[in-house]
């Protein structure tokens, strides 16, 4: 009988698209970095302390599945994960688009699909949580935007306010005036910004009251995942320097909102191709001479950012082991040959991690359904026996 979820899992190891189903199974490997992660999870979990870091890897050897180890992680400690890659349309130069980018793809713990705001409408006006919630807006962050416009949303009985409302927290940001006129119908008062509003200036409010919402709402912290970010490198030279003072919101702890974990996943030749092919420190000394932080520090880390290192032979054969597992259940049958005979079949795979594991899944593909690879054939389905590459001259 088929296994469909070892298929899925097999059919997203042959695709190389990672998959958050393949982190789950697939998480032993990279003992060192994830004893680090895991500790930084316990430090937002038990004390609220928020750190961001940066991985940095070639090619094919692992980061993006190792956000989505991290993904499983998290849930299973209870916290809210944010996952994105960093894309032309969401550039790390612009903040807000980054914000946006995250609420959209915002996964509460053990949900497959991202959103929360089904959440947000069930807290009421007058509730605990929302008079936290209020007075945090009121009090701690740079402008008081969200205080008005969150009363606004609890308050408000029209359905056309509360989507605009809605699509504002979400990172579609409406005018001030709208607000205003908003708040001015539900209480009879006038709106008075202690700070003027904007979305490029005041975006780090959003995420910080997020992160505190977050923490109200019960879950233990907040993790955000930023996938290729070598992708900044494609931007113009002012505009990568204000992506490293925006990733300084994410990885320096003085900087990040409260009981959160970032990861930036980077290629390891960002030093060599950007860094230092771009002159980025003298780039920041042309152009912020008098404030070279937060830049000059994101700069230090993406460049000292420690780098993946190939599997050992043992963590090798460990997920081979597994992917041998899941391709007999996905198919109903029993591979029953040697993890040796396994890791032979990858050397045609290249150095990459992704190019070996599908080597691999080809070599079983093709034991499955023809019964010999090469120099290995099988007379029962899944054991295997070996015969001589010249046939023998004795019956001729």
């Amino acid at each position: 009988m088929y296994d469909f979820e070892a298929r899925h899992i097999i059919e997203a190891l042959r695709s190389g698209v990672p998959s958050r189903a393949v982190g789950q199974y697939f998480s032993e490997a990279r003992p060192r970095i994830m004893k680090e992660i895991s500790n930084r999870l316990d430090m937002v979990c038990e004390q609220g302390k928020s750190s961001g870091m940066i991985i940095s890897g070639k090619y094919g050897e692992g980061k993006t599945h190792l956000l989505n180890t991290v993904f499983n992680l998290a849930h299973s400690n209870n916290m809210v994960v944010s996952y994105l890659s960093l894309s032309k349309e969401t550039p790390m130069d612009k903040l807000y688009l980054v914000y946006q980018k995250i609420i959209q793809n915002t996964y509460l713990p053990m949900r497959r699909q991202p959103g929360f705001m089904h959440e947000l409408e069930k807290i009421s006006a007058n509730s605990p949580i929302a008079n936290e919630m209020l007075l945090y807006a009121a009090k701690h962050l740079e402008t008081d935007k969200l205080y008005y416009l969150f009363r606004s949303y609890l308050n408000t009985e029209d359905s056309d306010e509360k989507f605009l409302l809605q699509a504002d927290l979400e990172g579609d940001f409406i005018a001030n005036a709208p607000l205003k006129k908003i708040y001015r119908r539900i209480f009879n008062q006038t709106v008075k910004y202690n700070v003027n509003f904007t979305k490029t200036r005041h975006c780090g409010d959003y995420l910080s009251f997020m992160s505190h919402l977050f923490t109200q709402m019960g879950y233990h912290g907040w993790v955000i995942l930023i996938d290729e970010t070598e992708l900044m490198g494609r931007l113009g030279k002012k505009a990568r320097l204000n992506a490293y003072r925006n990733m300084a919101r994410f990885l320096l702890p003085e900087k990040c909102p409260e009981a959160t974990l970032s990861i930036f996943a980077l290629s390891a030749s960002y030093t060599e191709d950007v860094i230092e092919g771009k002159h980025e420190y003298e780039n920041l000394e042309a152009v912020y001479p008098d404030e070279p932080e937060p830049a000059r520090t994101v700069l230090n880390l993406l460049a000292g950012a420690p780098q993946l290192l190939p599997l050992t032979r043992d963590e090798i054969n460990e997920v081979l082991y597994k992917i041998q597992d899941f391709h007999g259940r996905a198919y109903g049958w029993n591979p029953d040959l040697s993890i040796d005979t396994l890791a032979e079949s990858t050397l045609s795979g290249g150095y990459l991690l992704r190019t070996k594991i599908r080597a691999a899944i080809e070599f079983l593909d093709q034991l499955y359904q023809y019964e010999k690879v090469g120099k290995t054939t099988i007379s029962e389905l899944g054991k295997e026996v070996f015969t001589e590459d010249v046939p023998s001259l004795e019956g001729f």
